[in-house]
């Protein structure tokens, strides 16, 4: 891995190996993995120690399957604001509402692009009416529901 003087990181094939592999199974045996490519285990400690401090890993965590407790709704929801300025302080807002699971500022219509996951309607259009479209500076939202969610991955390296 080399650091650019962009800040972007360049990888090679033995970094790319490792990413893909923690991407597939964050689980997989450090072990195991320094035998499928033939380096060492300190190598591929070291070698991950890297990508993590140049922030090209975030970090590892468990995916759950939100469906199986119930919230099978997932929506995108549209937040207009009166005013560009008020977007920190709608988004300190939206924090405090754990049905809203990502939230985006963009460019185009919306001021703040929104996922939320739900276990029904009734239960969106609560978080819509009483929660979201109740926050000072959020003047109106559009909503669109998925019906399946047909791609979910990362980018490939």
């Amino acid at each position: 891995m080399r650091i650019q003087d962009n800040g972007q990181v360049e990888l090679d094939g033995i970094d790319k190996s490792i990413l893909n592999a923690f991407m597939e199974n964050a689980n997989i045996p450090v072990s195991q993995l320094a035998k499928e490519l033939l380096i060492s285990n300190t190598a591929v400690h070291q070698r991950i120690k890297k990508l993590e401090t140049s922030g090209l890993i975030h970090s590892t965590k468990t995916i759950i399957n939100p469906s199986i407790l119930g919230f099978t709704t997932m929506s995108f929801v549209g937040v207009f604001m009166d005013k560009p300025s008020a977007y920190k302080t709608v988004i300190r807002s939206l924090e405090d509402i754990p049905e809203v699971v990502e939230a985006h500022f963009t460019t185009g219509n919306y001021g703040i692009f929104l996922k939320i996951l739900c276990k029904d309607n009734m239960h969106l259009m609560n978080v819509l009416n009483k929660k979201i479209q109740q926050i000072d500076g959020v003047t109106r939202t559009e909503t669109i529901i998925s019906l399946e969610q047909t791609i979910n991955r990362q980018i490939k390296l």
